[in-house]
């Protein structure tokens, strides 16, 4: 553990909590058990944030139509929402030229990749008519098959539109190949954050894009300090948040690195990990 989490867990105010592979089960599910204890936790006057790389319409509807849920970090922290404004409190997006360069690297290796960009997804046809041959998931070929627009050539699709990119991904099918792009882009573009959020993909945001921010941003924001937040995660894009809340909490189905650095491992997600480490450690 690397910190003493009994000391801190009474003054906890607000929770932060990826979504895939953590409140959500492997069948991208919100269990009614999990959901039972969320109310509880809110009725006690928590602050519970979901913290994704998703863009906000991509969240599960049962999860976005949760009462009590005011903000929503998206796009791996490069968006902090206000429902009850809203607006966008907070963004941090790749300029479209500096998007165009990543993707002409791209271009070079045996991979599809898409961007966010205006809250949407957008992806080459070609790509798009290859993505059942990446997609690691059923459940990740449905959002790119429903949540990506394809388009004849997207380097040509930004340099039309001329917006900024909230975030590039890119799927793999030989996982070696995956691990030496990661090193290699986080060495050819420092102003960037390289994470993953799945077994065969990489995702690229701005450096100021990552949920530790964003989440230290809100809490700022609701007059919250960082030692009365938790956070919940279980890959890579996890990381900056569960290092950056006074609790983190790894589940049980974690990369082995997340679970490492985490305060305390849960159960997996599709055990109701979230609700039972609730229950423990805030007793509620």
């Amino acid at each position: 553990m690397r910190r003493n989490f009994q000391s801190v867990a009474a003054q906890i105010k607000l929770i932060a909590l990826d979504l895939d592979g953590t409140l959500l089960t492997s069948e991208k599910l919100l269990t009614s058990e999990t959901k039972a204890v969320l109310e509880r936790a809110a009725e006690a006057g928590i602050e519970l944030v979901p913290a994704t790389g998703r863009f906000y319409s991509a969240i599960p509807e049962p999860v976005r139509r949760l009462p009590f849920i005011h903000y929503a970090i998206t796009i791996n922290g490069a968006q902090i929402r206000s429902l009850a404004e809203n607006c966008v409190l907070f963004r941090a997006e790749i300029p479209w030229r500096r998007a165009v360069e990543i993707m002409e690297l791209l271009d070079r290796l045996p991979v599809i990749y898409d961007c966010y960009m205006d809250d949407w997804g957008w992806m080459t046809q070609a790509h798009y008519d290859q993505a059942a041959d990446f997609a690691p998931t059923c459940h990740s070929l449905e959002l790119l098959r429903t949540k990506r627009s394809p388009v004849p050539e997207l380097k040509a699709h930004l340099a039309a539109v001329g917006h900024d990119v909230q975030k590039i991904q890119m799927f793999f099918r030989d996982p070696d190949l995956r691990t030496r792009t990661m090193t290699d882009l986080a060495q050819r573009f420092p102003d960037l954050a390289v994470t993953s959020s799945l077994p065969r993909n990489l995702e690229l945001n701005h450096s100021e894009a990552r949920k530790g921010n964003a989440l230290g941003r809100l809490a700022d924001r609701l007059a919250i300090g960082p030692e009365e937040t938790m956070a919940f995660g279980d890959d890579l894009n996890d990381s900056s948040m569960l290092c950056a809340a006074g609790i983190g909490i790894a589940m049980g189905n974690a990369a082995p690195e997340i679970q490492a650095e985490a305060d305390y491992v849960t159960a997996s997600c599709d055990e109701n990990g979230v609700a039972k480490a609730l229950e423990r450690l805030l007793c509620i």
